[in-house]
């Protein structure tokens, strides 16, 4: 049983942890927490290597890791700044892993589950195309939610991919995410959108649920639950009424 569910602000992020809390006291049981930065309270000595072993060097190569000693001082670096921090992507369960081994001893339990923020990509391998796939959360102890994921983890609208083959066409180059991002209708949320955190409030409660009865993700489209792939799946099932199915309704509609 989930007694106490901490949440971990990202300060660099559009994330407002407070605005999740509230939403979470409204529909679960246990305690809901917040407390700062995960990699501020909890980071060591270790913790940069642990990062430079977890990161993806190619989307088709299941090898993760470079521990070079450059590699390492600039996830040192992104530990103590995170602002300068980016593009670089890491296996969520090799980084699940190194946030666990940080936690203190008496705080592993499933009985309080630890729900760091972060902004990092995140991504998990995928055995049956061969590629790393990138994610918004990652289920289990502690439960990391990626913010960059919630922007790229789902597919973008189909128009989206034909105005950047267009751009790429025409100019030779892939043109900025920002000119695309302004220039085709539909629906996806976008880096630091407003909505980032409405949005982010069921995959946190993905994680309280999978602790609470194992299930993972709900299999109806339109439930606060349901894991989208595409970004228009995501708006209709985090920004949309009605929140969740019938069957987890009864679970956490307020």
């Amino acid at each position: 049983m989930v007694e106490r569910l901490t949440l971990y602000r990202a300060p660099t992020t559009a994330c407002e942890i407070e605005g999740i809390a509230d939403w979470l006291r409204e529909r679960i049981d246990a305690e809901v927490a917040i407390r700062e930065r995960f990699l501020d309270l909890y980071g060591h000595d270790g913790l940069a290597e642990r990062f430079a072993e977890a990161r993806v060097l190619d989307p088709y190569d299941r090898e993760t890791g470079n521990t070079m000693l450059g590699i390492v001082r600039y996830e040192e670096r992104a530990l103590k700044n995170p602002e300068r921090a980016g593009g670089v992507l890491y296996d969520g369960l090799a980084v699940q892993r190194a946030l666990n081994d940080a936690l203190p001893a008496e705080e592993r339990g499933l009985s309080h589950l630890h729900v760091p923020v972060l902004d990092r990509a995140l991504a998990t391998w995928g055995a049956h195309d061969g590629r790393w796939h990138k994610r918004v959360n990652v289920l289990g102890q502690p439960a990391p939610i990626s913010v960059p994921g919630l922007y790229e983890a789902p597919a973008k609208p189909e128009a989206y991919y034909r105005e950047q083959q267009r751009h790429a066409l025409l100019g030779g180059d892939t043109p900025l995410r920002e000119v695309l991002e302004t220039e085709v209708d539909g629906e996806f949320l976008v880096e630091d959108d407003p909505r980032t955190t409405e949005a982010l409030g069921g995959y946190v409660l993905s994680a309280y649920h999978y602790l609470r009865t194992g299930e993972a993700f709900c299999e109806r489209p339109g439930c606060r639950l349901y894991n989208a792939h595409r970004q228009p799946e995501l708006i209709e099932a985090q920004l949309r009424d009605p929140p969740f199915c019938a069957r987890h309704a009864e679970s956490y509609e307020v």
